[in-house]
């Protein structure tokens, strides 16, 4: 029975070996290749990433697979990280952790990546491990999509949501969001809040 075991143990090993040999595994961020990373952090650990790119002017955008405008603008994030390079760091913030006991973030993980994956996100992805209720307190808006442009001090710019639009010809799109930061890359905005 033991010996069983260690034979079965063994081949499963060497199947794993294959496959991921074989098959295309989820890449990891930044590197030559472009690849895609998705991490799980809470909002502590966001804002010390926001920090950390202290130089660099950072859009961070928050949005959800379930969030249909979201998805819609979330292609100009890639082509707003793809046109301006080193001057400007993107940062993704997945709000699709609703706060479920029996849904963990983790739970979210491979939908939120294959997202990613197929947008051509390689710049840092943030999967929240706070609730999405908690994280939308936490960023004073009432819903998703928002997105935050930080100067190069990490001083907050402005903050894009449609808690005030009208109608939908109101709300904002990444073209407002790249007008402000082809000027915060120039040096020429002050905070608008």
């Amino acid at each position: 029975m033991v010996r069983r075991g260690l034979v079965f143990g063994v081949a499963f090993l060497a199947a794993m070996a294959v496959y991921r040999v074989m098959i295309p595994q989820p890449a990891a961020y930044g590197d030559a290749a472009g690849k895609v990373e998705l991490k799980i952090l809470g909002w502590d650990d966001t804002q010390k990433l926001i920090a950390s790119k202290k130089g660099q002017v950072v859009v961070l955008d928050a949005w959800s697979t379930s969030c249909v405008p979201c998805m819609r603008e979330f292609p100009h994030l890639v082509e707003l990280h793809k046109a301006l390079g080193d001057d400007v760091a993107c940062i993704s913030l997945s709000a699709d952790y609703t706060g479920s006991k029996t849904k963990p973030p983790e739970f979210y993980r491979e939908k939120v990546l294959k997202f990613l994956t197929k947008q051509g996100a390689t710049f840092d992805n943030v999967l929240s491990s706070l609730p999405s209720d908690e994280l939308f307190e936490a960023l004073e808006i009432p819903s998703i999509p928002a997105v935050f442009v930080y100067d190069r001090s990490g001083k907050l710019l402005k903050k894009f949501d449609n808690s005030e639009a009208a109608s939908e010809e109101d709300e904002f799109t990444y073209k407002d969001v790249r007008a402000l930061v082809e000027k915060a890359v120039g040096g020429e905005v002050k905070s608008q809040k």
